[in-house]
């Protein structure tokens, strides 16, 4: 923390001490839910990186950090262009197959489903699920977020078609079901039984809507 940066702030810029030092102490602050003053250290840290021409991978890395910080600061427009800078950035760098790149696709169109940008979230979805299915397997923390995000993004949606309705139960039920053998008592599983519930809800709704 400021102890690790009032030791090192002396030395070159470039300095690996130095860098690693920010680097800690963004990430305590964060950590600490003070995140004012880590948005300021990590946008510091960001421009230090630039300056310095450091590796892609490194700088992807400062950004999902700084979009996450962006995010407790209620700047969520600001995080999600930067996740979407990441997630660019991380199919250009390692390919849709990398796990990194699935990662920062979860993050991504998790950002969009918060802003209830649900066509956008449903396109990186849609692109990314099958990836994450054949790379990572069905029963992967990853690839199961990736399917509740889908299914709420359908859902939610104010242009959702009945078929789109029924698409996000199905997807729900099949990934609750998975979700509840292989993690037992785990907060997705919550997180699923409310989707499903809502999904089922709205689909029960329209189904009664296009009757009448």
């Amino acid at each position: 923390g400021w102890a690790c940066w009032k030791t090192n702030v002396g030395r070159p810029e470039a300095h690996w001490a130095r860098l690693l030092a920010m680097s800690r102490l963004g990430n305590g602050l964060s950590a600490a839910k003070h995140h004012e003053d880590a948005l300021f250290v990590q946008e510091a840290e960001l421009s230090m990186w630039r300056r310095l021409g450091e590796s892609e991978e490194q700088m992807l890395d400062v950004q999902t950090n700084l979009a996450r910080t962006y995010h407790h600061c209620g700047r969520t427009e600001e995080a999600n262009r930067m996740l979407r800078d990441v997630y660019s950035g991380c199919l250009k760098l390692n390919g849709e197959q990398s796990r990194d790149t699935l990662a920062a696709a979860l993050n991504y169109s998790a950002s969009l489903d918060a802003l209830k940008r649900y066509r956008e979230a449903k396109s990186v979805l849609r692109k990314m699920m099958p990836v994450a299915r054949r790379v990572l397997g069905e029963n992967n923390d990853a690839t199961l977020r990736l399917r509740w995000t889908y299914a709420r993004a359908l859902s939610k949606d104010d242009g959702a078609t009945l078929d789109d309705l029924r698409e996000a139960v199905k997807t729900l039920e099949d990934a609750d079901r998975i979700a509840r053998c292989v993690l037992g008592a785990h907060p997705l599983v919550a997180d699923f039984e409310v989707a499903l519930r809502d999904a089922r809800a709205a689909l029960r709704a329209r189904e009664t809507q296009s009757l009448s």
